[in-house]
């Protein structure tokens, strides 16, 4: 009869993963990891069977059933489960009978252990249910990893952490690190999800109107061998100085920030780089910028930026939508842009150039000594021209910097200190962590802010890049591709049902699409009322079709 079972397991489950149904083909059954008691409702319980013989069920042996929906209660906009351990299954199937639960991830360890538990009872409904997913012995970065990839908050709802208590504490190193990656996982959803809340609208908008002169942007530029990256803190007016000396070997690289310092000192950049979507990037060009000088843009970048430079040089950043058109449409060079911050594009640009070396200027990620910006940055002319009596120029600098909060006071080692943010400490994180990986040798000049913590000798890559920045060959008009991309919106099936079942249903080119509209999404919802990811789907075809028909001449 085990067999019977086992078998019948693995078939449900083969369809949906077949490399797991493989490793438990070949698991044993018979360890003894595991005993079957029944409950009073008939049930058969899995209980984990100690050296000594002491067999800790894992559920109730009262009722189960009734056990796992309370586990499985719901609470407040969940659409996203992930079960610590899997017992057997009690608590998860309550949960799939939730309609508004989008997807279920069950964490598990030990295959002989799981291997056992399929031949006690029937988990086909589980292994048939589209929803339901479960890992087995998964390294941390592969839970991290999977939950990133299938976690689509816009269309979701809210996650919510389920662990199996009695199992979770027989195995408390190896859940406890299942934990920290499901952590470090929602994390950095969260903060992208925010991030695409606020400005998924603004990049949908951007890129679309984008396409029409990136579509004239020919030739290409060189590799570089040493580079410099200026940022914008306030340090750079100290090493200005130092630049201006070693300015005939490096090329220069401005964040869009430090540009109208540096041409005020008289130190025309090679190149400038902006990632921003906000239009407050025009006021880094007000005074213009000399048409040689390459400005390295986002495609998602205000278009208005494009038109202020003589010398405009688009590149995919990492919106799917800008993916999905190097891909399509016409290549683009893919720049990082996971650090959410311009110098931290900047220095990603100066390796895609080719750079060996990278000299890190301005980069403060703090505000030293209560100064937040280089002189010479737009901020000192707009504050300038609003200042009077009542609020002097001074007034308008600490408003300026004491509108973030909280604001910590950090004593350097020299005797200065610095204000640090959250948001400034994780640019500089992020930074350091890239610092570590495979690349160009990197060193910051001697500042006044947050010290950098960078890898000497950095590692060498395996594969240098080629070092030419060009686009490719576009296979047809910007207009004829944002047509056919309308096209495709339009030719989504309106979901209905479960959204793993419609997602899951997708095919290859239509799932491809939806993805470039998850930013969108995230925007749409938090402006809008929307409780159901359905909705959201149907409200952001209808924007994007509303968009596009604004730019194409279909």
């Amino acid at each position: 009869m085990e067999s019977i079972i086992f078998e019948r397991n693995l078939l449900a489950l083969s369809e949906k993963d077949p490399a797991l149904c493989a490793r438990l083909s070949g698991a044993e059954t018979s360890r003894g990891y595991y005993r079957f008691p029944a409950s009073r409702t008939g049930e058969a319980v899995p209980a984990l069977a100690d050296p000594a013989g002491t067999a800790r069920p894992l559920h109730s042996m009262v009722d189960p059933r009734k056990e796992g929906r309370r586990l499985a209660a719901p609470q407040a906009d969940e659409g996203f489960l992930i079960f610590l351990g899997l017992g057997g299954g009690f608590h998860v199937e309550a949960a799939l009978e939730r309609q508004e639960v989008q997807q279920a991830l069950a964490v598990e360890y030990g295959i002989h252990g799981v291997a056992e538990l399929l031949a006690s009872r029937d988990y086909t409904g589980l292994f048939g249910d589209p929803r339901f997913h479960l890992l087995v012995d998964p390294p941390e970065d592969v839970l991290a990893r999977f939950i990133l990839d299938a976690y689509r908050p816009a269309l979701f709802g809210g996650v919510r952490v389920v662990p199996l208590r009695t199992r979770t504490g027989h195995d408390q190193e190896r859940f406890s690190g299942a934990a920290g990656a499901v952590k470090a996982a929602i994390d950095q959803l969260a903060a992208d999800y925010s991030v695409q809340a606020h400005f998924g609208q603004r990049w949908f908008a951007n890129i679309i109107r984008n396409l029409f002169r990136a579509e004239r942007q020919e030739g290409s530029l060189p590799p570089i061998r040493h580079a410099a990256v200026c940022a914008a803190g306030p340090s750079l007016d100290a090493q200005l100085s130092l630049l201006a000396e070693r300015r005939s070997s490096l090329y220069l690289i401005a964040a869009d920030t430090a540009l109208p310092a540096l041409l005020h000192a008289g130190l025309a950049p090679d190149a400038a780089v902006s990632i921003d979507c906000q239009h407050i990037s025009y006021y880094h060009l007000m005074e213009g910028i000399p048409p040689e000088i390459p400005l390295f843009l986002d495609l998602a970048s205000p278009p208005l930026l494009a038109g202020r430079s003589g010398n405009p040089r688009f590149f995919a950043g990492g919106h799917p939508l800008a993916r999905y058109i190097s891909r399509y449409w016409r290549s683009f060079p893919e720049v990082d842009t996971s650090g959410a911050n311009v110098t931290y594009a900047a220095l990603s640009v100066a390796e895609r150039l080719g750079a060996e070396r990278v000299e890190l200027y301005g980069a403060d990620f703090s505000y030293p000594l209560g100064r937040t910006y280089a002189r010479g940055t737009y901020l000192y002319p707009y504050f300038e021209a609003r200042q009077n009596r009542l609020k002097p120029l001074e007034a308008h600098h600490s408003a300026f910097l004491y509108r973030t909060s909280p604001l910590e006071k950090v004593q350097g080692a020299d005797g200065l200190w610095y204000y640090e943010t959250p948001s400034l400490r994780g640019y500089r994180e992020r930074l350091e962590a890239q610092a570590r990986l495979p690349g160009p040798e990197i060193r910051a000049a001697p500042g006044m802010g947050a010290p950098i913590v960078l890898v000497h000798p950095r590692p060498r890559p395996e594969a240098r890049p080629l070092g030419l920045f060009a686009a490719g060959r576009a296979c047809m008009s910007a207009d004829e591709f944002l047509c056919a991309y309308r096209r495709d919106i339009a030719a989504l099936p309106l979901p209905e049902g479960h959204l793993a079942r419609y997602i899951a249903g997708l095919d290859a080119g239509a799932g491809r699409v939806l993805t470039t509209l998850l930013p969108l999404a995230a925007a749409l919802k938090r402006r809008g009322s929307y409780t159901e990811g359905r909705e959201v789907i149907r409200a952001v075809r209808e924007y994007a079709l509303g968009e596009l028909d604004g730019v194409t001449s279909a």
